[in-house]
């Protein structure tokens, strides 16, 4: 049976089930993430709050501030120092993590799990607990102590306080892309590394030729996830430094929550939250564009 309209046949019955099954997931998408960007996105031309006085409109107003504010662009420096200094190692440690673990050894799936456990970790409690390992008299200055080096005020100073953020990140996101890297050398055929052996290729010859390029999709998944993960970070932010000392470790997402919740500026907030979509759409797009290449 097919519904027609003017004697058109427009949509069959197997259409019909499939808009139907969709229906529910669409509007769910629609009222919470569509509408939510659209609204984002109206926000970051107005000015005011969400009182009695209302909003006004202010057209490119707060976008301008944004190109003018210098405490803005140090958010920004802060954000990509932040973002390359995890990116790089969280995909460097754990493909080597699981060339290693890719291998049959003893114990093999008892340090999989461990490795996997920081994913799990409440990333609240983790920074609970990188502040209290960093803080001025904690366990890590008392080890540096045993070896002669003077304490150091980790969270206290510009220069460390954005290290610890960083190696925080990594640990994180470390058991994530293990998993992600131990199924893409899963996919990979055996019969290559054994024709690669044949022609007296070294293991270092077989991961540049063999295991890197297969496992392109996967890299090029785990760099944006990962790098998604990292330009979002808010949580270690507001637990362990606060974007203290002197704005030195203020990234972008917590330098928006300060703007709307702190200033009550929600009209600057949401030009810089439609700063971090634009960046964040551009990343999926590369993305997508990789694996439609693949």
């Amino acid at each position: 049976m097919r519904l027609k309209i003017y004697g058109k046949s427009w949509l069959d019955d197997d259409a019909i089930a499939a808009w139907i099954f969709l229906t529910p997931a669409l509007i769910l998408l629609g009222v919470f993430i569509l509408w939510p960007i659209i609204y984002l996105f109206y926000l970051s031309f107005t000015a005011g709050n969400f009182t009695a006085a209302g909003v006004r409109w202010v057209g490119a107003r707060n976008y301008l501030r944004l190109i003018l504010t210098s405490d803005f662009w140090q958010v920004i420096g802060n954000t990509i120092y932040f973002t390359l200094a995890t990116v790089i190692p969280s995909l460097i440690i754990p493909l080597g993590l699981a060339v290693l673990l890719n291998r049959s050894l003893a114990l093999r799936g008892l340090l999989r799990t461990a490795y996997f456990i920081p994913s799990i970790t409440s990333l609240v409690a983790a920074g609970l607990g990188f502040r209290w390992l960093f803080q001025t008299d904690g366990p890590v200055n008392n080890l540096l102590n045993s070896f002669g080096v003077n304490p150091i005020p980790w969270l206290g100073s510009t220069t460390w306080a954005m290290p610890v953020l960083i190696l925080l990140s990594i640990w994180k996101q470390l058991g994530f892309n293990l998993v992600v890297f131990l199924a893409g050398l899963q996919s990979i055929p055996i019969n290559r590394y054994e024709a690669a052996q044949l022609d007296g290729a070294n293991e270092w010859q077989q991961f540049w030729h063999i295991t890197l390029p297969s496992l392109r999709p996967t890299l090029v998944f785990a760099t944006v996830t990962t790098a998604i993960f990292t330009l979002r970070s808010f949580e270690q932010i507001y637990v362990v430094t606060g974007g203290g000392p002197l704005n030195s470790t203020n990234l972008l997402v917590y330098y928006i929550y300060e703007q709307a919740f702190a200033q009550f500026d929600f009209g600057y907030a949401a030009a810089a939250a439609t700063v971090l979509l634009a960046i964040t759409l551009v990343l999926v797009y590369l993305q997508l564009r990789v694996w439609g290449e693949e």
